[in-house]
């Protein structure tokens, strides 16, 4: 059974950094190309990052380039997201999954930043 699990939510002021974790557990994660989305009240999940299986190729949505970092640890079956700049706008639930929605949501990582 697949598992995706968000962590590193929480509340962080405009201008601050936060990161977020998502741990994978069954699936060969290595053979995944990963991304973070991200749903806002009353909106539609948004595709944010995504990386290839190997680290070396990443994409962003034009509102969080150059401000977001997505990365890998294949032998710690972990994606991340380092998301400096942080804007009130970022504010939304964070989930991870492979950048085809392969899988079901897990409950993602709320977090708020305020203004």
């Amino acid at each position: 059974q697949v598992q995706l699990v968000e962590s590193g939510g929480g509340l962080v002021q405009a201008g601050g950094s936060l990161r977020l974790s998502c741990a994978a557990s069954g699936l060969t994660f290595s053979n995944y190309t990963m991304a973070w989305f991200r749903q806002a009240p009353g909106k539609e999940h948004e595709f944010v990052a995504g990386i290839r299986w190997n680290g070396k190729v990443t994409e962003y949505v034009a509102s969080v380039k150059g401000r977001f970092t997505i990365s890998r640890d294949n032998a710690r079956n972990t994606l991340y997201l380092q998301m400096n700049s942080l804007k009130p706008e970022d504010t939304a639930v964070y989930y991870c999954n492979t950048r085809h929605l392969t899988f079901p949501w897990g409950k993602g990582a709320q977090f708020t930043v305020s203004s």
